[in-house]
């Protein structure tokens, strides 16, 4: 089992260090996505009767898997505030604080 550990770190170590830079963002939606099996994965060993230490296992599993998802929300936005033009966050902004101006139809 450790042998397997130590294969998967350094094969993805491999793997996302010849990712460009470009890349970086889907792959980090991509890891969302198994983050989000391993939700799954964990809401059925978390909710089914099994032995005590299985349950504390997939809650432990459930709250991992739910942070690595809402903080790659967070930082994905944050990278797309980033690459937002001046005038385009001066009009985010503005909506924000409730003094944008409202079109009626």
């Amino acid at each position: 089992m450790l042998f397997v550990f130590m294969l998967a770190t350094f094969i993805g170590i491999g793997v996302i260090s010849r990712v460009s830079r470009l890349l970086h963002t889907p792959l980090m939606s991509i890891t969302n996505a198994i983050s989000a099996i391993a939700v799954v994965g964990s809401l059925i060993l978390t909710g089914h009767d099994y032995p005590d230490y299985i349950t504390i296992l997939g809650a432990v599993a459930l709250f991992a898997s739910m942070t690595n998802i809402v903080s790659g929300f967070l930082i994905t936005d944050r990278m797309l505030k980033m690459f937002q033009s001046r005038q385009g966050r001066a009009l985010t902004d503005k909506t924000k604080s409730g003094k944008g101006e409202s079109k009626k139809s």
